[in-house]
């Protein structure tokens, strides 16, 4: 019978619990990750860190060391899912991100790098995207490969409880995802390296899962007393998780982001029908500028409205595809220096109809540039500001 509403995640399935070994690694091949897989054998690590050798060899322990935890055998079919599939491509992103700098192997940054690597593989070549179900789970993936390097390293950050709250308040948008999930992954990552300090590893591993049983956090996300709170806390505004601060915010302001061809203005008709809107595609045709071309005075001119509505304390709909942190970062600190509340809202559609979309419009973008778009795609995360949702289109 199948798990699944989606036939690929029902192969990938059916592969993991009936293949071992070799078999394992054709099957996963065919189920199209073959190119993936022969660049990972490409790529050298550091023998003093990694003597299995190449990141294929390691991400190939990772897994047997994965589905042989009593763990992995008893968990449900969605958990067996992303726990493989994150071991699979925990360690993708070093394929960019690896170099030799004074003579070792080092790989900075391969993480974060490897979240947008897994989500775009996932979502363009396996096509898990556009569900409820693709979107949670594909989620859930991303968000284990980009802080899979933290436990280890958990008690040596001098800011380790906000960055676990700050990790663990993913399960909010993605209920799949867990610090524990997070641990189980990090053991096997420490059990899949050839090493001298492997035991040392194994114990912060095992120190970080202790810190989040403490503040409740190892199986669900942290109970904050209330989203203004939460995010205040993230900001450096309390010391105190438990705090309930006073919300001194006059509105809100709406922060769209998507891929285009994901429905943003049909979203905004339909949930904000009475909202101003600062919308770059309408001032890109005002000044008609394409959207390939330099946006700075588009970008301006935008700027101007936003302000003016924010001086006024008129809450309004910033209608761009904001695909990276870095710029829903300058946005969201220019909403919040005049006190408004700030609410992110993430649309997604599957891919084929997205690009269907993006041709029935007005001004159609080439799909060059969407994929391009793709390649750099983060998704919008719960201590970006107060309020975050990722909703299907």
């Amino acid at each position: 019978m199948a798990s699944f509403e989606c036939d690929y995640l029902n192969k990938l399935l059916e592969v993991i619990s009936l293949y071992d070994g070799d078999k394992l690694w054709c099957a996963i091949e065919e189920l199209g990750f073959k190119s993936l897989l022969d660049k990972m054998q490409k790529v050298p690590q550091q023998e003093e860190y990694h003597g299995e050798g190449n990141v294929l060899n390691h991400v190939k322990l990772v897994c047997q060391s994965l589905v042989s935890f009593d763990e992995f055998k008893r968990a449900n079919d969605e958990d067996k899912i992303i726990l493989f599939l994150s071991a699979l491509l925990h360690d993708v992103g070093k394929i960019k991100r690896t170099r030799i700098e004074d003579g070792k192997i080092i790989s900075p940054g391969h993480s974060a790098r490897g979240a947008i690597m897994a989500r775009e593989f996932m979502w363009k070549d396996l096509e898990l995207s556009g569900t409820m179900e693709t979107q949670r789970i594909r989620e859930a993936v991303c968000t284990l490969v980009k802080y899979h390097s933290f436990p280890p390293y958990a008690i040596k950050d001098d800011d380790a409880l906000v960055r676990l709250l700050q990790i663990t308040a993913l399960g909010e948008l993605t209920p799949a995802f867990s610090a524990y999930k997070l641990y189980l992954l990090a053991k096997a990552d420490v059990l899949g390296r050839v090493c001298a300090d492997q035991d040392e590893q194994l114990e912060k591993v095992e120190l970080f899962s202790i810190l989040a049983e403490e503040y409740d956090c190892l199986h669900k996300h942290y109970a904050f007393k209330d989203s203004y709170t939460k995010h205040a806390y993230f900001l450096g505004k309390t010391n105190w998780p438990s705090d309930s601060l006073y919300n001194s915010t006059w509105g809100e302001v709406i922060l769209l982001s998507g891929l285009p061809g994901t429905g943003k203005d049909t979203f905004i008709a339909k949930h904000f029908p009475h909202m101003p809107v600062v919308s770059l595609d309408t001032i890109r045709k005002k000044l008609d500028v394409a959207p390939t071309e330099p946006q700075g005075a588009v970008v301006a001119v935008a700027m101007q409205e936003s302000k003016e509505y924010l001086r006024n304390k008129q809450p309004f709909v910033w209608n761009a595809t904001n695909i990276t942190a870095q710029t829903r970062h300058k946005l969201i600190s220019l909403f919040e220096k005049y006190n408004a509340s700030v609410k992110t809202i993430f649309l997604e559609t599957e891919w084929s109809e997205e690009l269907d979309r993006n041709l029935s419009r007005e001004d159609v973008v080439p799909q060059a540039e969407i994929e391009r778009m793709l390649s750099k795609l983060e998704i919008p995360e719960p201590f970006e500001c107060e309020k975050v949702e990722w909703v299907i289109t």
